[in-house]
């Protein structure tokens, strides 16, 4: 019979130690069956398996379905040549290629869109997986072959093993892949994935934890190396748990006032520019600051940028900036809620009352929040409820009692709830409110 998604099972690795692969084959199949036929998962499908089933189903992708080949001699040739990891191939090369060729897998690397831009290893078994397309220049994105491993790793950010038949596409259902996804080490944003694919004895732990180990080695080989020639590294913008804001550009690091952090993040945020009345009304609640208060303001901010960075008519930065504020929020879109949590180092400038750097902030914990709460999962709750910014988040501690019952949380619920029940008053006399897992004083309007 077919079970609610929180019945589901929680493990990252497809099978558990002494578990039958035959057995485990012949029930994902039968599991497999069923969802094509009435849409429901029962046991034990993995929720990751379930939930990119889910996803797959939704993006049209059939179960008959099979790979694209996207690009093609020259024009793949010149875009893995241009592309980040390749600078870091040799190093992916190193660590895989006698694990692969030994044990008769294929080492594959994706781009962030899913597309094969390598694959290598043992002769013999390129040859069977040609056969269903999973070659260089071919798109194995979750949104075009459904379920499958290097798709799946940059779809939801975070390593995925898929064993046999959680495969969602008929075709690629005797395969079995591990991969893991990797990361510009200085925007945090998804270069691709490496992935390991080869038979059913890669269901195993050692296989996750492998690939996992190299993304992480090409990371840091990749923070060590030096821009490519002719490009800029960016500057990166750090705002999230901190009340004064931190650039680093050109190797310099440099600290910010609040005031000038609160303009940095609001122009980081509009490329386009802001007028000026744009930023007086974004940083000013008070009507009676004038423009000349603002111009002074940005005439200080701009003599602790490079020369050249802060434009004006309108206001604008003049070379792209990253931002962790910007990191979170590509995340939370693309539904990479791991690795959106372990970005979020806190509320955002959490002392500044500009309204546009309010607004932001609390956006950007309910959308998180929000997210985390609707997950169902357990340890990321528990991440945001441990945190000084969810430590006192009903909703938050309700759902994880709700999931893991222990006697710590249920007690912090009962605390919670209980102050609720009672007004408290702040330091100068008005009611707090709880919201998006932090504590703000009402304010009016706010």
């Amino acid at each position: 019979m077919p079970f609610g998604e929180a019945e589901l099972t929680e493990s990252w690795v497809a099978l558990e130690q002494g578990a039958d692969p035959a057995e485990r084959v012949r029930v994902l199949r039968r599991a497999h069956a069923t969802f094509a036929e009435a849409g429901t998962v029962p046991r034990p499908v993995r929720r990751v398996v379930a939930e990119s089933w889910r996803r797959s189903a939704r993006a049209g992708v059939g179960l008959d379905g099979t790979a694209r080949v996207e690009l093609a001699d020259g024009d793949l040739g010149a875009y893995r040549a241009e592309h980040p990891l390749a600078r870091v191939m040799p190093l992916i090369r190193e660590l895989m290629g006698g694990f692969a060729c030994d044990g008769e897998h294929l080492v594959a690397v994706c781009d962030a869109y899913g597309r094969l831009l390598w694959v290598e290893g043992d002769p013999a078994t390129r040859r069977m997986a040609g056969r269903m397309n999973f070659v260089p220049g071919a798109r194995w994105a979750e949104t075009a072959v459904g379920t499958n491993a290097p798709g799946t790793a940059v779809a939801v950010d975070r390593p995925v093993q898929v064993f046999a038949a959680e495969h969602f596409v008929r075709e690629a259902q005797p395969w079995t892949c591990a991969a893991a996804p990797v990361h510009d080490p200085r925007t945090g944003r998804v270069l691709g994935a490496v992935d390991i694919t080869g038979g059913n004895g890669l269901a195993h732990p050692h296989s996750l934890g492998f690939v996992q180990a190299v993304a992480r080695a090409a990371e840091s080989q990749l923070a060590l190396l030096p821009p490519p020639s002719g490009t800029p590294a960016r500057p990166e913008l750090s705002a999230l748990g901190r009340d004064e804001a931190v650039l680093v550009t050109d190797g310099r690091r440099v600290r910010f006032s609040r005031r000038h952090s609160e303009i940095l993040v609001l122009l980081a945020r509009h490329p386009e520019g802001l007028t000026g009345d744009e930023l007086l009304c974004a940083l000013y609640d008070d009507e009676s600051v004038t423009p000349v208060t603002l111009r002074a303001e940005l005439a200080r901010l701009r003599r602790h940028l490079r020369p050249g960075m802060l434009a004006s008519r309108p206001y604008r930065l003049t070379v792209p900036v990253d931002s962790d504020v910007g990191a979170v929020e590509r995340r939370l879109e693309t539904g990479a809620l791991t690795a959106a949590s372990a970005a979020y180092a806190g509320p955002l400038l959490p002392a500044s009352r500009a309204p546009a750097v309010v607004h932001l902030r609390r956006m950007l914990a309910d959308g998180l929040r929000a997210a985390l709460i609707d997950r169902h999962d357990p340890d990321l709750l528990a991440d945001w409820v441990h945190a000084p910014w969810g430590a006192d988040d009903v909703d938050a501690w309700r759902a994880l009692a709700a999931l893991r019952p222990s006697s710590g949380a249920r007690a912090r619920l009962a605390a919670l709830e209980a102050e609720l029940a009672v007004p408290s008053t702040g330091p100068i006399g008005r009611p707090y409110r709880r919201t998006s897992g932090a504590t703000f004083l009402q304010r009016g309007g706010a």
